[in-house]
């Protein structure tokens, strides 16, 4: 994603690519050079300064957001699966002056609220992609509304599900996508999903209609029609999915509109005799679509999504195998031990449940068991003793 967001930028008129940083500085050679232009290696001490087509690369991302030469960047794209240092990388390009775009669903959902409020401080914007099924959706939310529906349910459409996956059982998978394992495991064993889900939550107040979302599996987008009973929600809007449905790659949502003048009109328009309706876009398109909420913030200081109803939903952790006492967890979302579900917060103690996104560690700092956990019970608070790495800092901060 990284390399097709550099990709993007560079072909959209009136962008252009200043920085690329990755751990491995040859991706991010790569990154510059496929697109036709010279990368330039950074140097910790003092930045170079650049000539025309050429491009600064490098494996500290930090020093590059903390120069001088930072400060006349307009935006900053984070596009890591990482979520303690992704959070520091979002600090320092808001403190720069840099609007901050999040292909980073996980640092968007646990330190949203925290990045919102430096935003605010620093007068910039920082905003979900516009690319990702999320910020897809609340495009579509938006347009829908204006017309005069209420949003009923938004959903995502998953091709695959496999609660119990792991990096290991996902390995040649992820090799055929060019995915890293702990990436794919967490598409697959659904976390992902959840996370996009609570989101969309967080932005608009939709909650799940139950824990993890009902997610029947279907043929054709058309039967969430049928696979719902939208009149047992009582006037609240859910977040669910459908799985294995065409189109895949998809999101869709389930409008209600009780206009007896209008409902001639819809049903003209070939979109059946309501109260219910649907509408559905057959493709998010990820790094292509990035580029729109880079414009959007840059020059409307508009946000694609971000968390303006609070933290009304989260992701919690769930045991995906037998968990033993004195385990580690070796990775929170997208590892072997746990997948994430979506909750209500009003549901969830916030002393006693863990949020998924918490039990990132460090190499030789991981959180470990203090008790037996069976397969499929929630983990609590009481069940980990946490490192204190600079994740667990910026949490006790951020509360």
């Amino acid at each position: 994603m990284g390399q097709g967001i550099a990709w993007q930028i560079h072909i959209t008129p009136g962008m252009e690519l200043a920085f690329v940083t990755d751990i491995d500085l040859d991706a991010a050679r790569k990154a510059v050079e496929q697109i036709g232009l010279v990368p330039v290696e950074a140097d910790r001490d003092e930045l170079p300064m650049l000539s025309e087509g050429q491009v600064l690369i490098g494996t500290d991302t930090l020093s590059i957001l903390h120069s001088e030469q930072a400060r006349g960047l307009d935006a900053f794209v984070e596009a890591t699966n990482s979520i303690g240092n992704a959070a520091d990388y979002c600090l320092a390009a808001i403190e720069a002056g840099m609007h901050v775009i999040l292909m980073n669903a996980e640092v968007d959902l646990l330190f949203g609220l925290l990045l919102q409020e430096e935003a605010k401080k620093h007068d910039v914007v920082v905003t979900s992609d516009a690319g990702d099924q999320h910020g897809v959706i609340m495009t579509m939310m938006r347009e829908i509304e204006m017309w005069g529906f209420d949003i009923v349910q938004a959903g995502n459409i998953k091709g695959f599900l496999d609660r119990y996956a792991t990096p290991e059982s996902i390995r040649e998978e992820a090799a055929k996508r060019n995915l890293s394992v702990v990436q794919c495991c967490a598409y697959t064993d659904g976390t992902k999903l959840n996370i996009e889900m609570a989101l969309i939550s967080n932005a608009t107040g939709l909650l799940p209609y139950v824990d993890g979302m009902e997610g029947p599996r279907c043929d054709n987008v058309h039967e969430v029609m049928k696979l719902f009973d939208f009149d047992a929600y009582q006037g609240q809007g859910r977040v669910d999915y459908i799985l294995g449905s065409e189109p895949g790659g998809g999101v869709y949502l389930v409008g209600r509109c009780d206009s007896k003048f209008q409902q001639p009109y819809l049903e003209y328009y070939k979109l059946g005799m309501g109260p219910y309706y649907l509408f559905y876009r057959p493709y998010h398109l990820c790094h292509l679509e990035t580029t729109r909420a880079i414009a959007e913030a840059c020059l409307h200081q508009r946000a694609i999504l971000r968390p303006d109803r609070g933290r009304v939903s989260d992701v919690y952790a769930y045991a995906k195998q037998d968990l033993k006492v004195g385990q580690s967890i070796e990775e929170g979302i997208g590892g072997a031990e746990c997948y994430g579900l979506i909750r209500p917060c009003a549901d969830a103690d916030p002393e006693d449940c863990v949020p998924i996104a918490e039990l990132e560690g460090e190499p030789g700092r991981l959180p470990r068991l203090l008790r037996e956990i069976p397969k499929d019970q929630a983990i609590h608070r009481q069940d980990i003793e946490f490192p204190d790495v600079a994740l667990r800092r910026i949490l006790r901060g951020q509360h």
